[in-house]
């Protein structure tokens, strides 16, 4: 029981549920509940953007890659960042001009299809779920790790606090919530990285060594959990609990090999002893820890391929991230949308400097975490291991709170965007069916996080990133940028990239593909199906010019033209029908 950590989570959910409370008395309208009146100024709205987008994954999963996968893991938070400059270059500015509220009411708005519409409706779903689940696991972890609580707590109470949040309030209720909520987990992690610097106890030169990650100092090991473990040197430790099938308490001999540990057990190792990992992790030495290339399953094939896939999921993921997109819509116009995602990309690229220290801390000072297999957890409980007393306590309860933080802002986009597609893409719009839709989203989200407990917060995080590059990147990106895209060459490629990759991810979610070219094209699909579904669009966009809509001129005209030299955008767009859109304009 930590109490600090305790009341510094409790802290932060009062002030989002305050904060969140304030929506009810300003949002009024669905374009209020949907995008915040069109009237959030920059700054704010790259602050909570920011917010949004640093989630589970970001605040404690790149440091668990990091210190599992090594230096290779830095394409995650690399990708991670550059897909904002992607955006900033090819998406903000002609999306906002546009006007929708969704990215399916773009594809409708843009194709005059409204199969288009229900198509991508299904696929904002599939992404915005599949991103919700690491949210509500890194709850369960964060609240195991400072309450002491079951997994299943965090998942529940994350859940219910953002359904209620977005029921209440909607974007122009958690827009001051995610600005706030960014700025404390840059503070919280930020802060803790900095000081565990100036105190850590090992060598970097450790980092480089053909052996395995050693205990720089005689440290006990807590097991939370029953697990089986692999010793790679004998060792003499002091042990307490069950182990290897026995009640033992004191000076037990590990010998090389498989061993086994009850729930409860204690196990003290020495200094410069050589840190066991749980069967099925893969603990590296220092020379394969510092390769520059991403793994794929277990063992190093193919580092390369898995490299460049998980370039493409992470760089071009973000330009198809429904809950980001929805952002550039509460810009003024498009001037005020490029604005902000040159701050968003600076404020992202300073906050992922802070993930990779604890990551590389972890390995040097908490080798321990190896054995438990709670690698997520390291940003948890680094502080505490690292520095005693009371100043270990403070961090651990800021971290806490950066953390939890991080899990609340990045749901709270996740759930508008999901309800904003079932309520307003596939039912009447109305602020009553908003809230209904947040509620049944919330309540599908919880029942999916209890069951993803066994899988890495990146590792789910990438997955979505991967089928929203495959479907909404190649639709925004050609839709914005080439007139000749056709409703059936869209709905082809949206429909080809979408099922590809979240077959792909299906297979490996039941255990294939884990070793060998299966591990790198099915646990990260996007190096063949992004490339897939741009085919697809261009090819049969080529091969059907009838079904190009019938205004493409002037809806390119829209999506390019700055709002100065061809007068405001309509605010009645996109209720109004597509075709009408370049005559509303002042261009038919």
């Amino acid at each position: 029981m930590n109490g600090s950590g305790i009341a510094a989570v409790v802290a932060i959910t009062l002030i989002t549920v305050a904060l969140g409370a304030r929506g009810m008395r300003v949002a009024r309208t669905p374009a209020d509940f949907l995008v915040a009146a069109r009237a959030v100024p920059s700054l704010v709205n790259a602050s909570a953007i920011s917010g949004e987008y640093l989630s589970a994954a970001s605040f404690l999963g790149v440091a668990g890659l990091v210190y599992v996968n090594g230096v290779g893991a830095l394409w995650y938070p690399v990708g991670y960042a550059t897909g904002y400059l992607v955006l900033l270059l090819f998406v903000a500015a002609p999306l906002r001009r546009f006007g929708a509220y969704t990215i399916p009411d773009f594809a409708e708005g843009r194709l005059e299809s409204p199969l288009l519409r229900k198509v991508g409706t299904v696929f904002v779903l599939v992404i915005g779920w599949f991103y919700l689940l690491p949210q509500l696991k890194g709850a369960g972890i964060t609240l195991q790790v400072v309450v002491g609580s079951p997994y299943w707590v965090g998942v529940v109470a994350l859940g219910a606090i953002v359904t209620a949040n977005i029921a209440a309030g909607g974007m122009k209720g958690i827009t001051v919530v995610q600005a706030f909520q960014f700025w404390l987990k840059i503070v919280a992690i930020a802060v803790p990285a900095i000081v565990l610097l100036s105190l850590t106890h090992a060598r970097a030169d450790a980092l480089d060594r053909p052996v395995g990650a050693t205990f720089p100092v005689a440290t006990t090991v807590s097991v939370t959990e029953p697990i089986d473990f692999t010793v790679r040197k004998p060792v003499v430790v002091t042990a307490s609990g069950t182990l290897d099938g026995r009640t033992v308490d004191g000076a037990v001999r590990l010998t090389s090999g498989r061993h086994s540990a009850g729930r409860g057990a204690k196990l003290r190792f020495p200094a410069g002893a050589a840190a066991p990992s749980a069967v099925g992790l893969d603990e590296l030495t220092g020379r394969q820890w510092s390769m520059p290339f991403a793994r794929a399953g277990s063992g190093e094939q193919h580092p390369l391929a898995a490299t460049y896939g998980l370039i493409l999921a992470t760089f071009l993921g973000t330009v198809g991230l429904p809950h980001i997109l929805v952002r550039f819509y509460t810009n003024r116009d498009g001037r005020s949308a490029r604005r902000t995602t040159a701050i968003v990309l600076l404020l992202v690229s300073c906050f992922y400097l802070f993930p990779v220290v604890f990551g590389v801390l972890g390995r040097l000072e908490a080798p321990g975490l190896y054995l438990t297999a709670n690698t997520d957890s390291v940003v948890l409980v680094l502080p505490k291991l690292a520095v005693a007393g009371p100043g270990g306590v403070t961090l651990a309860a800021l971290v806490a709170a950066g953390a939890f933080a991080a899990f609340l802002s990045t749901s709270s986009g996740l759930l508008i965007s999901v309800a904003g597609a079932l309520s307003h893409d596939l039912l009447d719009g109305s602020v009553r069916t908003f809230r209904w839709c947040s509620v049944v989203a919330g309540a599908l989200a919880i029942g999916a996080g209890l069951r993803v407990g066994g899988f890495s917060l990146n590792l789910l995080v990438g997955w979505a990133f991967a089928i929203a590059a495959s479907t909404f990147c190649p639709l925004l990106l050609l839709g914005i940028w080439w007139r000749r895209l056709s409703r059936t060459g869209c709905l082809a490629g949206l429909v080809v990239g979408g099922l590809t990759s979240a077959t792909a991810i299906a297979i490996t979610m039941l255990g294939g593909g884990q070793t060998g070219w299966p591990a790198v094209l099915l646990g990260l699909p996007a190096i063949w199906t992004v490339p897939t579904s741009f085919l697809v669009m261009i090819v049969v966009s080529l091969l059907t010019p009838g079904s190009l809509p019938e205004d493409v001129a002037g809806k390119m005209l829209v999506l390019h033209l700055p709002e100065g030299l061809r007068g405001p955008m309509p605010r009645t767009w996109p209720t109004a029908p597509p075709t009408a859109v370049a005559r509303e304009t002042g261009w038919a």
